[in-house]
């Protein structure tokens, strides 16, 4: 059995869900959403937009990030650059929890057992968690403690936040074509 299964073994067996009350509260939201093309679509495109652009550019940064572990002459340049990125690459977060945030609400019954919406969910966490720990390492470094054991773990946080951003956008993937 796959982790996927087990879950959803243990979701159908503890007879999950989602609440009655949280389901009426969005229904009309759930009712707009199912009616209307282009409302839908909005919410869509906007959450597929925002990841592009947040993690398009964090997977850029991230690349730089290793290029400058390897290259010492790279270093001092690319610090800006990576504490630069954070204005554009949180409200793209933002934007993305909103959208999806819609999304879920849109279709609740369905996503609220969902193995794979909580994997995916639990994927977003850590690579949220793992973007705060690079931020804490890059303003570190700034503020003087720029060494070469920083680097490594600036560029171990990298490997992870490019491992982060592509298995979400499988595991999303994987989502929208269970259903």
């Amino acid at each position: 059995m796959t982790p996927t299964t087990v879950v959803a073994a243990v979701l159908a067996a503890a007879a999950v869900e989602a609440p009655a009350a949280l389901v009426r509260l969005v229904e009309p939201w759930a009712s707009l959403y199912a009616d209307s093309t282009p409302v839908a679509t909005i919410v869509v495109f906007g959450h597929i937009a925002a990841l592009m652009v947040a993690g398009g550019l964090a997977i850029t940064i991230d690349r730089g990030t290793l290029r400058a572990l390897r290259n010492a002459d790279q270093r001092s340049a690319h610090l800006p650059t990576l504490a630069a990125s954070h204005r554009v690459v949180i409200p793209g977060l933002v934007a993305s929890a909103v959208t999806g945030v819609l999304m879920f609400a849109a279709d609740l019954e369905a996503y609220f057992v969902s193995p794979i919406y909580w994997t995916k969910m639990t994927l977003v966490a850590l690579l949220l968690a793992n973007g705060y720990a690079m931020t804490r390492i890059e303003s570190s470094m700034r503020s003087g403690t720029e060494t070469d054991a920083a680097w490594k773990r600036l560029a171990l946080s990298a490997r992870a936040s490019l491992f982060f951003w592509f298995a979400t956008a499988f595991v999303g993937v994987a989502l929208v074509n269970a259903g």
